[in-house]
C-alpha cells in the first residue's frame, strides 16, 4: 500500500535524538520516553470515552506487562492486512525516529496495511489536528507519540468513541487501548549495571574508577533515568568507583563541552555514564581528542538510545564507547515490535493497557547483527 511520510527524514538533529525511543525530542526510544517537562499522564480506565488522567511519580510506578520475544510472537500480523493506520510522532528530524519509522513503514507495507506517518514538530495543537484528521479519514488504528500526553487525551478519547483503536508510544496515557512504554528507572539501572561490569573488570577498591555522569535533570524522566544509573552502579560496583562530576549533556555538542570541562579538572576520569545518544557521542569526541585516539583498555562510555553514529563508535577503536543499553535492538527489531503491538490491539489480544518495552545490551559481541537491521 502507498505510504505517505509528511516530514523530511533528516539525520542531523542530535538534540532531539538524545531522548530517542523514548521521549520528547528523543529516541527510544528510547530511545529517553515521555514529555519533556513532567511525567506523563498515568494509566487509567481503558474503556472508550474520556477519563481524567493522573500523574505517576515515575514511570517505575506504572503497572503493566513486560514485553519479550514470546509476547510479540502472540501477534498475528495478518490482522494488519487492509487496515488503515494513522501515526503521529513528535518529530522525524532525528536519526532514531527517521530510522525506526522507515523500518515500520516497510513492515506495515509488507503486511498489507495502508499507513500515513506524520510529525507534529513538537506542537500539541498540530498533533490534535492530526489525530482529528485520522478520525475523519476512517482510520482503524491511530498511534500517537505525544508532544504532551495530557494535551491529546481528549482527542484520543474521541477517536475511541468513534470505534478507532488508539496506541500511545512512550507515555502511560489513559484514553488508549494500549501504551508502549519504557520504565526509565529500570533503563537507568541497566545502564549502570553495564558500566559496573566494566568497572569490576578493570578497577578495584584500591584502584577506584573516576566516573563522570552526563545527565539532564531538567527533564523528569531523564532525572529518573539518571537515578537508576546511580542505583545500578552502586548495586554492582560499590566501593570501586567515585563519581567526580555530573554535568548536563542533552545533545552531543553540550555533552562534548561538559566532558572537556570534566577532563580539565579530572584528567584521570575514564568512565562515563549518560542518559542518551548525545551523551555518548559528545563524551566520545572529547575523550578521543584527549587521548589522541589511543583509548586505554580501562576507558569506557555507557549510555542508551540506538543510532548509527553510536554503533559506528562502538566499532571504532579510536572511541571509548563500550556499551549501549538499547530497546528491542535494531530499527527493524523495534519496527517489528511496534507492528506486533498494532496487531495485538486490533485483535483485542493485549493483556494489559501498559506494555513495557524490552531492553538489550549492545556491545562488541552483537554489534554486527544490530547494524544489519539499521536504516
Amino acid at each position: 500500500m502507498k505510504k505517505r511520510i509528511f516530514a523530511a527524514l533528516c539525520a542531523a538533529a542530535l538534540l532531539l535524538t538524545a531522548l530517542a525511543g523514548c521521549n520528547k525530542g528523543d529516541g527510544g526510544g528510547g530511545g529517553a520516553a515521555s514529555g519533556g517537562s513532567s511525567a506523563a499522564a498515568s494509566q487509567g480506565s481503558s474503556s472508550a470515552g474520556g477519563t481524567s488522567a493522573s500523574t505517576p511519580s515515575s514511570t517505575g510506578d506504572t503497572e503493566g506487562v513486560q514485553a519479550s520475544p514470546e509476547f510479540y510472537a502472540k501477534a498475528d500480523l495478518s490482522v494488519l492486512n487492509g487496515k488503515k493506520i494513522g501515526i503521529t510522532i513528535q518529530s522525524l528530524q532525528n536519526t532514531y525516529w527517521a530510522g525506526v519509522m522507515t523500518a515500520l513503514e516497510e513492515v506495515l507495507d509488507a503486511n498489507g496495511a495502508d499507513s500515513t506517518i506524520v510529525a507534529c514538530d513538537d506542537s500539541s495543537a498540530t498533533q490534535i489536528g492530526q489525530i482529528e484528521n485520522f478520525v475523519s479519514s476512517g482510520c482503524d488504528l491511530i498511534m500517537v507519540h505525544p508532544s504532551d500526553a495530557k494535551a491529546v487525551e481528549d482527542a484520543c478519547a474521541e477517536a475511541r468513541n468513534q470505534g478507532i483503536k488508539v496506541m500511545c508510544w512512550d507515555d502511560p496515557m489513559t484514553n488508549t487501548d494500549g501504551n508502549w512504554v519504557l520504565n526509565n528507572t529500570e533503563l537507568g539501572i541497566a545502564i549502570g549495571k553495564n558500566a559496573a561490569a566494566f568497572i569490576n573488570e578493570h578497577y578495584s577498591e584500591d584502584n577506584q574508577a573516576q566516573v563522570a555522569v552526563i545527565n539532564y535533570p531538567q527533564t523528569t524522566i531523564l532525572l529518573e533515568r539518571e537515578e537508576g544509573i546511580l542505583q545500578g552502579l552502586e548495586e554492582d560496583a560499590a566501593g570501586k568507583y567515585e563519581i567526580v562530576s555530573s554535568q548536563a549533556g542533552l545533545d552531543a555538542i553540550q555533552a562534548q563541552t561538559s566532558m572537556e570541562t570534566i577532563l580539565q579538572r579530572y584528567p584521570d576520569c575514564k568512565i562515563v555514564v549518560g542518559i542518551g545518544a548525545g551523551a555518548m557521542i559528545g563524551a566520545d569526541e572529547a575523550m578521543q581528542i584527549s587521548t589522541g585516539g589511543n583509548i586505554p583498555e580501562d576507558m569506557g562510555v555507557f549510555t542508551t538510545d540506538v543510532t548509527k553514529q553510536q554503533l559506528e563508535h562502538l566499532q571504532d577503536p579510536t572511541y571509548p564507547a563500550k556499551g549501549i543499553t538499547g530497546f528491542e535492538g535494531s530499527d527493524e527489531d523495534t519496527a517489528n515490535g511496534c507492528a506486533s503491538m498494532f496487531a495485538l490491539i486490533l485483535s483485542d489480544s493485549l493483556e494489559s493497557q501498559n506494555v513495557f518495552r524490552s531492553l538489550c545490551t549492545i556491545d562488541a559481541s552483537n554489534i554486527d547483527t544490530i547494524m544489519a537491521g539499521m536504516k
